[in-house]
């Protein structure tokens, strides 16, 4: 069983992540959270699972389930660089498989394995989303472009070594800790951490090549200065001003007496409102939806879930006999009950259901939880019943 117990700090800096978010939106700060955990265990721990759920008010299943779904969170003890080699159709074509197979028989590990002195962990990646740069490696998500099986087993013999080789593209490499610290919102403190880099020449070549034969952007001024918010904000409402001046003045009503239908002169001023004009074309049918059911709009006000059961089952006032999937509720006699009596049961049926909150899904009522860890630290349900009979007596609850 694990039994990690999370630092101060990492407690200190969770809140601070939390507080970046709205108070009734704290679960959106999870992702953020299992990087954290993962740079203090170097992986995502059943005891980080647990750690999230306690700080974000969820249960483990929630968490795990995010946890297990992107391959950024190890799951298992992982090294201090993780190694991933683009095994993909470019990258493959280009020799990607056989530096991947050169990797593993000099390492002596397969994918997802890490090496006896947990320095290397191995992947096989399906794209690193660097096609130009094929074949490609990533040394904790930092590239190394246009390696060669030769290449690769020296960038990794340098690291056991305790070596920090240059990527290719990016900033100093750093363990998959210090990675996590920063994939989960916060700054590298290292000297000169991303002091270095720059773009590769294939990222430029677009651009070289446009230099070369003149190619830009109609009315593209290089040397335009980028306005600040103030300027910007100035321009758009003068050219709202403008847009506004610019548009015709509104026709005025005639002046002329106007006939009523009974010969009376109508108020001065007033002009006859105009008939619509008649069409020659015969109406068209409105679009049929395959269903006879009327078109109810509901209130603002309702959930969902009423939206969804006034569709299935609807009222009195709503239902249509015909409609498909429908079926008029009736008190026994065949007669089809007040409108009211629907509501209210409805009502009912809401106040006994509270919908589950952004903290906490459905079920996970704190009461209830806590009554059976006291029964099952008491070794007895609340009726004195042992062990054997308290579960028989929860079974049948």
């Amino acid at each position: 069983m694990t039994t990690t117990t999370f630092t101060d700090e990492t407690r200190e800096r969770a809140r601070e992540i939390i507080a970046r978010y709205p108070a009734d939106r704290s679960r959106s700060a999870l992702l953020p959270l299992l990087h954290l955990v993962q740079a203090e265990e170097g992986y995502v721990s059943p005891a980080g699972v647990a750690f999230c759920a306690e700080v974000l008010g969820l249960n483990k299943a929630q968490v795990g389930a995010v946890a297990t779904f992107y391959t950024m969170y190890k799951r298992k003890p992982t090294g201090d660089f993780l190694v991933s080699v683009c095994t993909n159709t470019m990258c493959n074509v280009l020799g990607g498989q056989e530096i991947y197979d050169t990797l593993a028989e000099h390492l002596g590990v397969g994918h997802d394995e890490t090496t006896a002195d947990g320095a290397i962990t191995l992947e096989h990646a399906e794209c690193l989303a660097a096609c130009d740069y094929g074949p490609v490696m990533t040394v904790n998500y930092d590239f190394f472009d246009g390696v060669d099986a030769s290449t690769a087993v020296g960038v990794v013999d340098e690291l056991r070594a305790g070596g920090r080789p240059m990527p290719t593209r990016g900033a100093r490499l750093c363990t998959l800790k210090e990675m996590a610290v920063q994939l989960a919102g916060f700054a590298d403190e290292r000297d000169g951490a991303v002091a270095d880099g720059g773009p590769g020449e294939p990222t430029l070549r677009g651009l070289r090549l446009a230099q070369q034969h003149g190619v830009s952007v109609p009315g593209f001024d290089p040397n335009t200065p980028i306005r600040s918010k103030a300027e910007a904000d100035k321009a758009a409402a003068e050219a709202k001003a403008k847009a506004e001046a610019a548009k015709p003045a509104p026709v005025e009503a005639s002046a002329a007496p106007v006939k009523g239908g009974d010969g009376a002169s109508a108020p001065t001023g007033v002009a006859e409102p105009a008939k619509p004009l008649e069409s020659t074309e015969p109406a068209k049918p409105a679009d049929a939806s395959g269903s006879t059911t009327r078109d109810v709009k509901a209130p603002d006000d309702k959930s969902p879930q009423v939206r969804t059961a006034e569709t299935r089952q609807p009222d009195a006032d709503t239902a249509v006999p015909d409609a498909p999937g429908t079926k008029v509720p009736t008190d026994g006699t065949g007669t089809a009950p007040e409108a009211g009596d629907a509501r209210s049961a409805e009502a009912a049926g809401v106040a006994a259901n509270a919908p589950a909150g952004d903290g906490k899904p459905a079920g996970d009522e704190a009461g209830a939880q806590e009554r059976n860890l006291t029964e099952a630290k008491a070794g007895t349900d609340a009726d004195g019943a042992g062990p054997s009979d308290a579960n028989e007596t929860g079974a049948q609850k």
